[in-house]
């Protein structure tokens, strides 16, 4: 070897020691101390959490090496290589995926202008490749430290989001505080998962509501996972720890594709389809006031049983969530009779229209499961607005141009009729059990209007209220009369309803639709 070549491969081992000895200082995020300290919290570091989430050894870092250039409070002083966030893609079961995670030792994980830099650059390269983006947030929100400059990076994040919404899917993982500005960009997005005792979301502290309304509260009280998954509607998943709520997104990233561009994800078929299920016959009760769980009638006709339900603990007399049917992503939506008897109410209306528009964005075939005895009469429910809110479910079914199946189970009356997924809103294929009930309202309540006085004058008004409403139920209120009037396609034996569903995908499997060129539309919100 010359000397020119030793002093070159001198040069070369020196350069190698120094990109290790970096490699080294971003592994260690704020310090050995400020890890141990997040561990004692009971909380993983970004790094921990990227390696449970990702394919084992797919992930791969980008901009590692950025510093902020903040030089306020000496924070010139303080800077730590890839500032507080890490992001980088890899894989989800073999298939591209983008994920930022933010490092609370680091700053407290806050938003800087350089590790919103990092985020944006990582969005627009998920908006380009067509891949789902996963933020895994653990912030004290925008930096103080860089004042305004930090609000303006999150308004680009908050752009990105907005630009991106229905090009690719966007996840928020709420795995530690979020808090202030930042936390509009998780609200911005598809779905939310939260981590029980570990998550939190809030504008504004308890501090900062005491001061200016006096109410007490704590932090969980305010924004903790049951707080967003029950009353506010914020939160779409919740999971006991940190390594289940991230298998959770992994199963939910299994239902959806890359991007727009694609159509649902398949699967091999599961087993023979034209099988009769006795069990359906039994499952829901024929008089229409009893209730019973819709669950187990999705748990009989989709594969496997395996329903992922989104929104558990929100609007529930709504059930929303993703299934397979014949191998094919689907989104499924349902009354469910166990809650207000399955009446549509304001916030199972927002649930099911937010839940069809994600499902229309990404090309996943919507089946309607329709129990609805109306909209939910209450004068609370007048005055929070469920004129509006109910139109968004109208205006949502009616924009949704991906294959749309429904089936009425046992009755539909009313506006609520028209609202789920009725053949007016351009739903593809209307499907009823034989004794669906599907009318103006219910039978009785329709002869209380119709035949009053001719019950009261009745030598029994009793037997005179059940022969009339038998002549109603079978004059207007029966499916063969909306099949005859072709508000239904069919009339199916339930014990074949799981055939019905799957042979109707496959029918609809390459349907075209659209709706008329415009900038979009003005849903009610």
């Amino acid at each position: 070897m010359t000397i020119s070549e030793t002093g070159t491969l001198t040069r070369n081992c020196g350069r190698l020691d120094e990109l290790m000895q970096r490699k080294e200082q971003q592994m260690s995020g704020g310090g050995q101390e400020r890890i141990e300290a997040q561990h004692g919290k009971g909380k993983l570091t970004a790094r921990e959490r990227i390696d449970l989430f990702l394919d084992a050894g797919s992930f791969e870092e980008i901009d590692s090496f950025i510093l902020h250039n903040c030089s306020h409070f000496k924070m010139h002083e303080q800077k730590y290589l890839g500032d507080a966030v890490i992001t980088g893609y890899g894989t989800v079961n073999g298939r591209q995926t983008f994920v930022f995670a933010q490092d609370f030792t680091v700053f407290g994980g806050t938003l800087s202008v350089a590790s919103a830099g990092k985020i944006c650059k990582l969005m627009e390269m998920a908006g380009k490749v067509g891949a789902p983006v996963i933020g895994l947030l653990d912030s004290g929100g925008a930096r103080i430290q860089e004042g305004v400059d930090s609000l303006a990076a999150c308004g680009e994040i908050f752009t990105l989001n907005t630009r991106y919404s229905g090009v690719i899917p966007q996840i928020s993982v709420i795995m530690g505080p979020c808090a202030g500005a930042a936390v509009y960009s998780p609200g911005l997005t598809d779905f939310i998962f939260m981590v029980n005792g570990v998550g939190q979301m809030y504008i504004t502290g308890p501090n900062v509501i005491k001061s200016v309304t006096g109410e007490q509260v704590t932090f969980e009280q305010l924004g903790a996972a049951e707080v967003h998954s029950s009353k506010s509607g914020n939160c779409h998943f919740v999971a006991d720890s940190e390594q289940q709520c991230l298998q959770m997104v992994r199963r939910l990233l299994g239902y959806l594709p890359q991007s727009n561009r694609e159509g649902p994800p398949n699967l091999e078929e599961d087993g023979d389809v034209d099988i009769p299920d006795e069990e359906l016959l039994s499952l829901v009760p024929a008089d229409s006031h009893r209730s019973y769980d819709m669950k187990k009638v999705i748990h009989r006709i989709v594969d496997r049983g395996d329903f992922m339900e989104v929104h558990a603990g929100f609007g529930q007399s709504m059930l929303t969530g993703f299934a397979r049917m014949g191998g094919t992503s689907v989104g499924i939506i349902a009354q469910q009779p166990k809650c207000a008897a399955g009446a549509i109410t304001v916030d199972s209306a927002d649930k099911a229209a937010r839940f069809v528009r994600f499902c229309d964005c990404f090309n996943i075939p919507i089946i309607t499961l329709v129990d609805v005895p109306g909209y939910m009469p209450s004068v609370d429910e007048e005055y929070r607005g469920i004129i509006r809110h109910g139109a968004k479910l109208l205006f949502a079914y009616s924009e949704a141009t991906v294959p749309k199946i429904s089936l009425i189970l046992r009755k539909a009356y009313g506006g609520a009729y028209v609202a789920m997924s009725s053949k007016s809103l351009r739903t593809d294929i209307n499907l009823a059990w034989p004794g669906a009930e599907i009318a103006v309202m219910g039978p009785m309540g329709a002869i209380n209007i119709l035949f009053r006085s001719k019950v009261d004058r009745a030598e029994n008004p009793e037997y005179m209220r059940r022969k009339l409403v038998e002549e109603y139920t079978s004059e207007f209120a029966n499916s063969y009369v909306a099949a005859s009037n072709g508000h239904l396609d069919d009339v199916i034996d339930p014990r074949l309803t799981r055939s019905k569903l799957i042979k109707s995908l496959k029918l609809l499997k390459n349907k075209v639709d659209t709706n008329p060129p415009k900038k979009h539309g003005n849903i009610p919100l």
